[in-house]
Order: C-alpha cells, then structure tokens, then sequence
C-alpha cells in the first residue's frame, strides 16, 4: 500500500485508494479462504487507517464507500468474472497468477462491468498502476493485456 503517512505525498484520489483498499481486502480473503461480510470490511478498514493514519475526511470515507461498492460487486459476481479472466489469459492458467494480480483485475473486470460511470480504459489503467506498485511492471504488462481483451470483447458484445 501507499505510504499515507508520507506528507511530502501527493493525496491519494479517493476513487483509486478505493480500488487498492477493495484489492487489498479480497486478496487478505481468498488468502484466508472466507468470504466475510461488511463487519469484517469495516474491521480490515479500520485496521488500514490506524496502520496508515489515515485521517477520517472526505476523501477517506469515499474511498471506503468506493471500496465496499467494489468488494460488494465483485462478490455478487465473482463467478462470471472469474470466467472473464481466465477466458482472455492467453496461455496463462487462472490459478497460477498471484493472488494480487487476480484481485487487481477482479477489481477491474467489476468496475468495468457495473460501474458506467467509469470508462473503461480509466479501470484499465489504473489496474495497471496499481499492479505497478504492487507486484511490478511486467504484471502490470500481462494485467493491462488481459483487460484490454476482456473490454474489447464487452464492448463487442454489447456489454
């Protein structure tokens, strides 16, 4: 995660601290193996703004609101996403990629897929700067490749 506490840190859009925090929390489940519900969300949030000192304003509580928005799509949808990324990972098995890169692109594919306020070549990219921070560039190669293919092939179908 971004280092909140670093001042001389440009402030982190809500909207993509959002992204990170909902990436975050699926990864810490599925590492887990459990689906929790809002109360363990909250806890984890809870967890990050204390690890972090992150200050309760206006762009933390939208980046929580924007964070349950996107665990909550993902979950409600996880199936048909899952199907997704593993149908447009070109010679790559679904279960071999990192966990992290997984719910980057979970996060993505939900964004992408529920969220029409958000084109989608902004959830691609900032899957990829997320992916950049958070396993390397060459995941975020692979990660912007897939979903690439994945909007391409929604937006072909009408989706």
């Amino acid at each position: 995660m971004l280092d909140f506490a670093n001042e001389e840190q440009a402030p982190v859009h809500s909207k993509r601290l959002g992204r990170e925090l909902a990436m975050e929390f699926l990864f810490a489940c599925e590492s887990k193996q459990e689906l929790p519900g809002a109360a363990e969300f909250d806890i984890f949030l809870e967890s990050v703004k204390e690890e972090f000192s992150l200050e309760e304003n206006r762009n933390t509580r939208r980046a929580k609101d924007y964070a349950v928005r996107l665990y909550e799509a993902v979950t409600c949808a996880q199936e048909k996403i899952d199907s997704l990324i593993s149908g447009h990972c070109r010679n790559w098995e679904f279960d071999r990629l990192s966990g992290v890169d997984r719910n980057i692109m979970r996060v993505a594919v939900a964004e992408m897929l529920e969220f029409d306020e958000v084109p989608a070549v902004v959830s691609i990219d900032e899957a990829v700067e997320i992916a950049r921070d958070f396993s390397g560039a060459e995941a975020g190669n692979f990660i912007n490749g897939v979903l690439n293919s994945i909007k391409n092939s929604t937006t072909e179908n009408g989706n």
